[in-house]
């Protein structure tokens, strides 16, 4: 995609969404980065159903911890890899406590030390909780640059690495968001729903899909 159209397309977008945000819910930084290490390969809206009593409970590290392991898990049971994840975010919140006065460390290094924290989780953070101008490469953001011809790679680390070449400003922000929103409700997995898309001219993607005979233009957000 040719630097112009790059430009134009995030223009496009941000008309379309001027304030992209994140669908997962949280009150702080350490909220976000329990959402977040709980969302691997789990929906937002999943996540979101089990957290909003958590998170109405346990807000903080020591809060947390004096939760336990046994009682995080009876919050999260019905996300994926729950005992995984339960052991994780006590992990993470000890870890916090003992190494950074129980609070989220601004720092990459720092948050991929943390159990269960990898890259993608720290973009995320440093984005949505500190304003950096990371891209936290998922599912979606990873078809969706390489469908539209924006920053092509076979890898996620490739594709990250090609949005930080090619983002410009003033969308380097929420470009991230911009992107999962995209593929979340627009440029979808199995049919992207290319006759509704406000980028679809600028896109690399061919044949373009055309909308359903039966269910004309209407959106189907699911």
């Amino acid at each position: 995609m040719k630097r112009g159209d790059v430009a134009e397309f995030f223009r496009r977008l941000a008309e379309d969404n001027p304030h992209p945000e994140t669908e997962l819910e949280y009150s702080n930084p350490y909220t976000l980065l329990v959402a977040v290490a709980l969302s691997a390969q789990a929906t937002d809206a999943g996540v979101n159903k089990a957290t909003r009593r958590l998170f109405a409970e346990v807000d903080t590290p020591d809060r947390m911890v004096a939760l336990g392991e046994a009682g995080l898990k009876d919050h999260i049971k019905t996300i994926g890899l729950f005992n995984t994840k339960a052991k994780n975010v006590i992990g993470l919140s000890e870890r916090l406590i003992a190494e950074h006065d129980g609070q989220v460390p601004e720092d990459r290094d720092a948050l991929e030390a943390l159990p269960g924290v990898g890259r993608k989780t720290a973009n995320v953070v440093l984005n949505t909780a500190f304003g950096h101008e990371t891209f936290a490469v998922d599912t979606h953001i990873f078809r969706v640059a390489n469908r539209t011809g924006l920053a092509r790679g076979k890898t996620v680390l490739a594709v990250e690495k090609g949005l930080e070449r090619v983002v410009p400003q003033p969308f380097r922000l929420h470009a991230h968001h911009w992107l999962i929103l995209h593929g979340r409700y627009t440029c979808k997995a199995r049919r992207p729903e290319c006759w509704r898309c406000v980028v679809a001219d600028l896109c690399a993607f061919s044949p373009k899909s055309a909308p359903p005979k039966d269910r004309g233009v209407k959106e189907s957000r699911s």
